[in-house]
């Protein structure tokens, strides 16, 4: 059997033992992948010499246990041009310190590539099409932290009309779209979920203080709200 078609292969081994929260048994996975069990037994004694934490044995089953980082070497060329697609398009996209970061990443990524692949990337023809909207709003990393630690943020907010509104918001989701970037939470003003608009947003500062809620459980709520409203609408 050749690399890629093992590469391939072994990378959906690891899929498989990802989703199972159970032991899975050899012969359930070797059916899985279309292969004997001896070769599934081959392909599990190949991820734990590459660091994969598989508990388990023949007769009880397979389970992979928490902590792998699969390496990039095993990713396919399709994946690493997504990412590299990606890490281009937040470059040109998003606020300094995230596009930075996103360069980092895949400099990174480049440096532990086997140098066919790393040579793939280097060379690759998929660009991502610079700015041409306003640059990011200053406060756009101030959001993002907050976003992630599920703090509050103060904002001064004016409307479509121009009326100012003091406002705690607590947001969980932001779009960058071609010329704006929107912000999604919940306004504790108005008590529901709004939306905001980046180039509307006069001064945003970290509460410090989280909220409540937990930042799955808003998107998931926003989620069903949204669906419900197209659900209305036809």
């Amino acid at each position: 059997m050749s690399r890629p078609v093992r590469s391939a292969r072994l990378l959906q081994l690891l899929d498989e033992l990802r989703r199972r929260r159970r032991p899975v048994t050899a012969a359930a996975l070797a059916e899985r992948l279309g292969v004997s069990p001896r070769t599934l037994y081959r392909d599990i004694n190949t991820l734990r010499a590459q660091g994969a934490d598989v508990a388990g044995d023949a007769g009880v089953g397979y389970q992979l246990r928490p902590g792998f980082l699969l390496p990039p070497m095993m990713f396919p060329p399709e994946e690493l041009e997504a990412l590299l697609l990606g890490a281009r398009w937040v470059a040109a996209h998003a606020d300094p310190q995230l596009a930075a970061a996103a360069t980092q990443a895949m400099e990174r990524i480049a440096g532990i590539l086997p140098d066919a692949l790393r040579l793939e990337v280097e060379t690759s023809g998929l660009f991502a099409p610079g700015w041409q909207g306003p640059p990011p709003e200053p406060w756009v990393s101030t959001l993002r932290h907050a976003i992630r630690a599920g703090h509050a943020v103060r904002m001064r907010y004016a409307d479509a009309d121009g009326a100012v509104t003091e406002r705690v918001v607590w947001p969980f989701a932001m779009a960058f779209l071609d010329q704006v970037r929107l912000l999604a939470g919940w306004c504790e003003l108005r008590g529901d979920f709004r939306h905001f608009r980046a180039d509307r947003v006069l001064a945003l500062e970290d509460t410090g203080r989280r909220y409540p809620a937990q930042r799955h459980q808003l998107l998931r709520r926003w989620q069903r709200e949204k669906l419900r409203e197209t659900a209305d609408r036809n």
